[in-house]
Formats: C-alpha cells, sequence, structure tokens
C-alpha cells in the first residue's frame, strides 16, 4: 500500500480533521517556542553593553582621562557614549547576518529538516557568542555578531515554520505567541544581567552578558533533538509513512488511529492540490514559485509574499526596536534620568507581562483584530512622547510621562504586533513554498531591523541628527500606516487549520475574512473513493514528487 501501509481516511467534516489537544502534544509544542529566548537575549543585551563606561572606554581604544578620548566618544549630558558610526555597525551588523541567515534557512528547512536547520543555526550561533566573547577589540566583536547573526537568521524563520505546522489549530495561535514571550523573557534576563555587570571594572562587564547566551542555544538544540520532524516536512518529501508516526506522536495517538489518518489525509490532499497549481521544476523554480500570481488576485502567491515580507516590514516600523537597542543610551541623553539601565529594565518587564494576554485574545478575538487595536494605541501613544517631549523636554516631571507613556506603548506592541506578526507569516503560505515564503518574510524583518539599526543612532544622537523625543513623530506616522495596513490587508485566520487557510485566502477578502467558515475538505474533493479512503493514487503521486523536491 503507498505511504508504507498507511490508511488514509478522508472525511468531508471540516470539524474532524485534527486530533482532540492533549497536554503532551500541548508541551512538546511550546517548547519549540524556547527558541525565542536567545533571540531576544542576544536582541537586549546589547543595549545595555553599548552603555556601559568600560566597553565604551574599552572599544575606543583609551582612558577617558586621555585628550584624545573626547575625539572618539560622544560626550552628552549622561556621560560619553560610543560614536554613532561604531554603535550603529554593532548593532546593525547582526541583523544583516540573520538576514542571508532566514534566506538559507528557507532551502535547508526543506532539504534537511526543520527540527535540523534549527538545530544548525543553534551550532552557528554558539561560534558567534564565543567570537563575542574572546573579543577585546570591536573588529573581532562585529565578526562575532555576524556570525551569531547566520545563527538567530536559521533559528527565528523555522521556529515559527515548525511551531505553525505542528501546532494544533486550536491552540496554534497561543504557541507561536509564546515564541514572542520566549523574546521577552530573553530581552527581560539581558536587562538583568546588564545591570547587574554595569560598574564591573573589567572584561566581565560585557563578557558576562554575551557569553550567558550559549546555554540558551545548548538547551534549545539539546531540546530538539528529543522532539519530533513536522510531519508536513515528510508529506513534502514524500514520506507519508514517517508522517504519519509523527503526527500520531504530536497529537497523542496511535499512527493508525482515525484522528491521525483523517488530519493525515487532509494535509496530503491540500499538497496535492497545490501542486497541481504550483509548477514543480528546478531549484531556481521552487523561489520563482514564490512570487508568481498577479498581485490583485488574493490566493496568489505572490500577494501571499507580499502580505508575509510586508507584515514583517511593518512591524519592525513601529519603532519598538529602537527602545530594546538604543533605550539604554536615549534615556541617558535625556540628561533628567539617574539611573537610564533600570529605566531600561523597566520598560522591558513592561515588555514581558503584556506578552501572555495575547495567549488568549489572539484566539478569542482573532489576529486582525490584534493587529487593527495594536497599531492604533501604539500611534496615539507614540504621537504623545512626541509632542510632550518636543514641547516640554527638559522638565523632569515630562520626562517621566514620557517614559509613562513609553510603556503603555510596549503594552500595545508586547500584546498585538509582536506576536500577531509572527503568528499570521506562518499560517498564509501553502506547504509547497512555505518553507521559502517564511524565510522571506523573517529576513524581511531582519533587513528592516538592520536599516532601522543602522539609521537610528544618525538620527537621534547628539553628535548627529540630535532628533530626540521627536523621533516619535516617525514612529507615531509609521504606526498610523501599520493601522490602515491591518485594516485593509490582513486577513483573519484563527480557528482555522493550515489548509482551511489557504482555502479561505482563495475564496475571500481580507474585511470579510472573519465571516468565512470551512464549507469543505480538501481530501474530500480531491480523492474520496466509495469507502472514504483516500485514493492510492493521490498518495503515490504525493510520495514521488517528494521524492525530486
Amino acid at each position: 500500500m503507498p505511504g508504507g501501509g498507511v490508511g488514509l481516511v478522508a472525511t468531508a467534516d471540516t470539524g474532524r480533521i485534527e486530533a482532540p489537544v492533549t497536554l503532551k502534544a500541548y508541551l512538546m509544542c511550546a517548547f519549540a517556542a524556547f527558541g525565542g529566548i536567545f533571540f531576544g537575549y542576544d536582541s537586549g543585551y546589547i543595549s545595555g553593553v553599548l552603555g556601559m563606561d568600560y566597553f565604551i572606554t574599552l572599544y575606543t581604544g583609551l582612558n577617558p582621562n586621555d585628550p584624545r578620548f573626547a575625539k572618539n566618544a560622544i560626550p552628552g549630558p549622561g556621560g560619553f557614549a560610543l560614536p554613532s558610526w561604531k554603535k550603529s555597525l554593532i548593532v546593525s551588523i547582526l541583523s544583516a547576518g540573520t538576514f542571508f541567515g532566514a534566506l538559507i534557512a528557507g532551502d535547508l528547512a526543506d532539504f534537511t529538516g526543520r527540527r535540523t536547520t534549527i538545530i544548525l543555526g543553534c551550532i552557528v550561533f554558539i561560534i558567534g557568542v564565543i567570537l563575542q566573547t574572546a573579543s577585546s577589540t570591536y573588529r573581532l566583536f562585529v565578526a562575532g555578531r555576524l556570525v551569531a547573526g547566520f545563527g538567530i537568521g536559521f533559528v527565528s524563520a523555522i521556529i515559527i515554520l515548525y511551531m505553525s505546522e505542528v501546532a494544533p489549530k486550536k491552540v496554534r495561535g497561543a504557541i507561536v505567541s509564546g515564541y514572542q514571550f520566549c523574546i521577552t523573557i530573553g530581552l527581560l534576563l539581558a536587562s538583568c544581567v546588564d545591570y547587574g555587570t554595569q560598574n564591573y571594572t573589567t572584561t566581565a562587564s560585557y563578557r558576562v552578558p554575551v557569553g550567558l547566551q550559549m546555554l540558551w542555544a545548548i538547551i534549545l538544540a539539546t531540546g530538539l533533538f528529543f522532539l519530533p520532524e513536522s510531519p508536513r516536512y515528510f508529506v513534502k518529501r514524500g514520506k507519508i509513512d514517517r508522517a504519519a508516526d509523527v503526527l500520531g506522536r504530536l497529537r497523542g495517538q496511535p499512527r493508525d488511529s482515525e484522528f491521525v489518518q483523517t488530519e493525515l489525509a487532509e494535509i496530503v490532499a491540500n499538497h496535492e492540490y497545490e501542486l497541481q497549481i504550483i509548477p514543480q521544476g528546478s531549484y531556481f523554480t521552487s523561489w520563482i514559485n514564490c512570487f508568481t500570481g498577479s498581485l490583485w488576485v488574493q490566493k496568489s502567491n505572490l500577494r501571499r509574499t507580499i502580505l508575509g515580507t510586508s507584515l514583517q516590514m511593518m512591524q519592525q516600523w513601529t519603532g519598538i526596536n529602537f527602545i530594546f537597542y538604543f533605550g539604554t543610551t536615549f534615556f541617558k541623553q535625556l540628561g533628567t534620568i539617574s539611573n537610564p539601565f533600570l529605566i531600561g529594565l523597566i520598560t522591558t518587564l513592561v515588555n514581558v507581562c503584556s506578552t501572555p494576554i495575547a495567549f488568549y485574545t489572539i484566539e478569542r478575538f482573532g489576529r486582525r483584530t490584534l493587529l487593527i487595536w495594536g497599531a492604533l494605541g501604539m500611534l496615539i501613544c507614540e504621537f504623545i512622547v512626541a509632542i510632550i517631549g518636543t514641547a516640554d523636554g527638559g522638565n523632569t516631571t515630562t520626562v517621566k510621562a514620557e517614559i509613562a507613556f513609553i510603556c503603555i506603548y510596549i503594552f500595545f506592541f508586547a500584546s498585538t504586533w509582536g506576536p500577531g506578526a509572527w503568528v499570521v507569516v506562518g499560517e498564509i503560505y501553502p506547504l509547497p513554498i512555505r518553507s521559502r515564503g517564511v524565510a522571506l518574510s523573517t529576513a524581511s524583518n531582519w533587513l528592516w531591523n538592520c536599516i532601522i539599526a543602522v539609521i537610528t543612532p544618525y538620527m537621534v544622537d547628539t553628535d548627529e541628527g540630535n532628533l530626540g523625543p521627536k523621533i516619535f513623530f516617525i514612529w507615531g506616522a509609521l504606526c498610523t500606516a501599520c493601522f490602515f495596513y491591518s485594516y485593509f490587508l490582513i486577513p483573519e485566520t484563527k480557528g482555522l487549520s493550515l489548509e482551511q487557510v489557504d482555502r479561505m485566502m482563495e475564496e475571500t477578502t481580507p474585511r470579510n475574512s472573519a465571516k468565512w467558515v470551512p464549507h469543505s475538505t480538501f481530501a474530500a474533493e480531491m480523492g474520496l473513493t466509495e469507502k472514504g479512503t483516500l485514493a492510492p493514487e493521490i498518495v503515490e503521486d504525493v510520495e514521488r514528487k517528494g521524492s525530486v523536491v
């Protein structure tokens, strides 16, 4: 029998295409979210390290008492800082590495598997961390961040893909939101470590925060050795028998249970349907497929790719990484804050405490609703910060109000756009292009992350643009764009399997998507026999095409 003896039972019942959620299945899926910790930690520790006196002294190569020091460090109301070009290079080089790492990961995920790609990413990341920890000059430090960026690119692109493909549809949004929650925990841990080492007068001031990152990568890589591969990866590779094994393990059911057979039949039928629409060919054809179709056709691959990449661009446009990359140095420049490290810790704590709200709201109210209202909340807060900071920025009370509204702004981001963008990106692509589509979307996130990291110091530093709080006029305007973008372009995907999301995007528009209800299954339409078993020729065709992917 095709599929190594797996009997695939098709059903026309849209409510019976997935097994009930078990605690074991939930915990297995949730562990993968741990990958967010070292992504968040790496993004977070750099803000504090760039503001450490010892780090500034070491990386200018001069003692603060040396007359030449002032020419290589920037004086300000809160003390000295690294020149803009060094801050820009140190921060942005990581994002440059992640951009290319994410693109490479799209290929590796299809050839070696989702789980294996993530483990490889952990290994590359550890090498980068070793280089950073060993450094005593900015050149080696920058090289280490570039290498670490490749590893983070692997993990950040494929962890979302992996979780989206293995998570049950009823909790998929919450589980993928757990990835963002782990990012916030990583940011918080980084702030705590920075706060604890800020006054060290040895290389331990920065080597402790940097070196600790290896622990998170080791935990994730070790844990993934014991987790199953994505069943959808095995379907794509034509290994139906192995897909049945891992699906049964993920759902806590025997591989020959009706639940497993029915869900697998729907995955196989959907993949066969997509293979008939999307032409298969060479390696370059597989990438070109991401850009086929018309921009004006809702179901086209081009439309979905633009949606995924632009959504990640918009997430960066919210300006959130300005706070987590440059928050400490920005707060120092305000001149009225006695301990900018503590303020950075508070903003990070707000981020952590706000994100779990999305575990409930993203499944209760939906992805689209959260993104719309989240953008509205952020733009209001950002314009308030910009207006009061520009009008009376030297007043201590005004600065306190700025910090308060920055915290409210972080609350809106963390409970909406933070997890919501990652959830939607993991859901909108059909299986034949899913790994590359998610990779392109993640690469877009890191590209814009890099752009913002490069230009922001030149916009706000006292030796350059010196915008100060006025920078929030820019973030507010961009969040206004995010609001209209969400309303007109983001579809509602809550409560649907990945295969049902595929059908929904063919049949409705974003503004009407919340009203769409599944009315049939791919298995029922593609290969039912009289006994309700998926036709053997369907399975054989998927196995044959998968063997040459």
